[in-house]
């Protein structure tokens, strides 16, 4: 029996991913902070899809020591697909930000994740079938003023992952390992990140997607072969292609 790892899927792209893996017939685990609200995404999948196995796992992966520890939970199940999407946002200028804020920003969306990827990879990379989509953001391409550390770890995001495609391809495993990188999407992201509870995205963007159209965007991800589903910030226009930054062809050959 197979299943889809999803972090952060109590809210946002990760919870409308969890319900859009649920209409593949994918068995689930599913990963946040928030029990209740991952009981009420459970009771509302299995509604849907009876035969459907939901796994919940209560961590908060911004604590270094529960990382490792989820992992291992894990471990007992087979896990053909691993969605990092858990991570935080974090707006305001450099010299006027919490370092408290900080530190959980880079050990959510840096450590965790690169933990986390590193353990999967190393029990399935030579597994037909698996995938590792990592979710960075077009931050992660394209800096922002103001939001300047978040985009930094979101160019480690896409950086790293792509850096692990290559690898895999140059080893001729068969995992793959995939970015989805959203722009504006209507989630509580911006809530937290602006500090404001109240915060309206139709006065805030001119346009944006919705958190079920950036599943389906990382659904068509998941089904193609390419590494990189990037929605264009200027048109929102969502496009799959290879690796996007540049990388050494010789020192890959070399390997």
């Amino acid at each position: 029996m197979k299943y889809t790892v999803i972090t952060g899927a109590s809210s946002g792209i990760g919870l409308e991913t969890a319900k859009a893996f649920a209409k593949e017939g994918k068995n689930l685990i599913l990963v946040a902070r928030r029990e209740q609200r991952l009981q009420v995404l459970k009771e509302e999948i299995l509604k849907e899809h009876p035969t459907l196995k939901v796994v919940l796992m209560i961590k908060d992966l911004s604590v270094r020591n529960q990382v490792l520890a989820f992992y291992q939970e894990t471990k007992v199940y087979q896990v053909e697909t691993w969605i990092n999407n858990a991570g935080l946002g974090y707006y305001g200028a450099v010299g006027e930000q919490s370092m408290e804020k900080i530190q959980q920003l880079i050990q959510l969306n840096i450590e965790a994740l690169t933990i986390l990827s590193t353990c999967y990879i190393a029990d399935y990379e030579m597994i037909e079938g698996t995938q590792l989509i990592n979710v960075s953001s077009t931050g992660g391409y394209k800096n922002v003023p103001n939001a300047v550390t978040y985009c930094a770890t979101k160019f480690y995001v896409s950086a790293f992952t792509e850096g692990l495609a290559l690898e895999l391809k140059v080893k001729k495993a068969p995992l793959q390992a995939k970015i989805l990188a959203p722009a504006a999407t209507e989630t509580e992201f911006a809530q937290v990140a602006n500090h404001s509870a109240s915060y309206d995205y139709q006065k805030g963007f001119k346009q944006f997607h919705s958190s079920k159209e950036m599943a389906q965007f990382l659904l068509d991800l998941y089904h193609s072969n390419q590494v990189v589903g990037l929605v264009n910030r200027d048109t929102f226009e969502f496009k799959l292609s290879e690796p996007l930054f540049d990388h050494y062809e010789g020192a890959m050959k070399n390997m």
